[in-house]
């Protein structure tokens, strides 16, 4: 099989060398397959219409809530979707809408609707007009955003930095992805803000591995390497400028504002352990755990409950057997804990489980690179601060790969 991989990321900067003979590669396939794309013709895209158009289309339902206008008269706001992302909608409550729908959006997840398109402030958005529940089995790779990566690609990636690994962090990190295989290739990293779409978690994660590679293998040393991702930033956001001084458009969006003092300081925090090496395997393990919680944090129409009867055995699971699954959302008991502590449960959870016998000092380590991840207790970080050099850097990846991601798409 033929893998199409990047031979250099962020910016043209990290090299991506996979050193990996064929029957590794097809060995890895095997075990850790790819999920089956159904591919149908391309579906509406919203950025693609222009304001006054009528559409008509079948879309997946993510979520709904009823507002009110400034005249407190009541409206649906609701958000659908379909393999091009997110579209936002509002239906007014002309003849009783709001009551009409209100039940039949709770029961079901696929509509066909009717509306016409919308601009304000340079967003779009739909006006709905019709609103009628479509009943047919979800086939979430034609309903949901999914990454254009290639899937195949991005597996053999993931494991050829995994296969550096020494013992007992690569049986750790092999038996965690056939755990919860399933789940890990299709969950996205985020509802709205980066890698929000299928296949996002597993991207996000070579993304920052990919970082890590790079930080722990620069000829100049670790810190050399974060001092010269961040003066990539710096020429990145100086384009932004530049590009925003010369365009009539008032709306620019900024991906690197408010980043590049955030990224000195936690250099300067790193700084503490410059003459101490990062430790690779904490490194990846770490990665590969950070937002592993969000198999749970997050649900959609393909997510399976296998991390929840994994992690609560004794559990009666009978309440959320006939939820209803829809587009990328925080589920009810997602949003009760989050991914960093989930993150953690599932790392303890998996040495007791797999009788990992790791060291008390690496098991400590590795949590709190999970818990300390966001860098502040503001952005939700379990800690008030990083505590270790592989802490300060998963957080400096993480910060970088999710930013890098919001440019790709900017």
């Amino acid at each position: 099989m033929e893998i199409k991989s990047p031979e250099r990321y962020f910016f043209d900067l990290i090299p991506i060398d996979i050193l990996l003979e064929p029957e590794e590669i097809n060995e890895i396939l095997s075990t850790f397959p790819a999920p089956e794309l159904h591919f149908t013709k391309d579906t509406f895209k919203l950025d693609d219409q222009l304001a006054g158009n009528n559409i008509t289309q079948r879309v997946l339902l993510n979520e709904f809530e009823v507002k009110l206008t400034r005249t407190d008269k009541q409206y649906l706001r609701l958000s659908f979707s379909n393999n091009h992302g997110i579209i936002p909608a509002k239906m007014w409550d002309n003849q009783g809408a709001v009551n009409k729908y209100l039940p039949i959006l709770e029961q079901h997840s696929i509509f066909h609707i009717e509306g016409i398109v919308d601009e304000y402030n340079n967003q779009k958005s739909l006006t709905i007009s019709q609103l009628n529940p479509v009943s047919e089995a979800i086939d979430p790779f034609s309903l949901l955003p999914y990454t254009r990566d290639d899937f195949p690609s991005l597996i053999v990636e993931l494991f050829s930095y995994i296969k550096r690994l020494d013992q007992p962090y690569r049986t750790l990190a092999e038996q965690t992805l056939k755990h919860f295989w399933h789940d890990f290739r299709l969950a996205p990293a985020a509802k709205s803000h980066h890698h929000n779409y299928l296949g996002g978690l597993l991207k996000h994660t070579v993304g920052l591995m990919r970082f890590a590679h790079y930080i722990s293998t620069f000829d100049k040393g670790h810190i050399e390497a974060v001092m010269t991702l961040i003066q990539v930033v710096e020429k990145a956001y100086k384009k932004e400028l530049y590009q925003s001084y010369k365009s009539d458009n008032s709306s620019s969006r900024f991906i690197w504002r408010d980043t590049i003092d955030h990224l000195y300081a936690m250099t300067n925090g790193a700084m503490q352990y410059k003459n101490q090496l990062p430790n690779y395997h904490i490194l990846i393990t770490a990665i590969l755990f950070h937002d592993l919680g969000k198999i749970l944090e997050y649900d959609h129409a393909g997510r399976s409950d296998t991390a929840l009867s994994f992690l609560y055995p004794t559990a009666d699971l009978t309440s959320i057997k006939n939820r209803k699954q829809a587009g990328i959302s925080i589920n009810d008991l997602g949003g009760l804990m989050g991914h960093i502590p989930y993150g953690v449960l599932l790392l303890t959870r998996l040495l007791e489980s797999y009788q990992i016998e790791l060291d008390i000092q690496a098991i400590h380590e590795l949590s709190h690179c999970i818990l300390c991840h966001h860098g502040l207790p503001e952005w939700g970080s379990a800690v008030r601060r990083p505590q270790t050099l592989e802490g300060y850097l998963v957080h400096i990846v993480d910060y970088l790969d999710s930013r890098y991601e919001n440019a790709l798409s900017k």
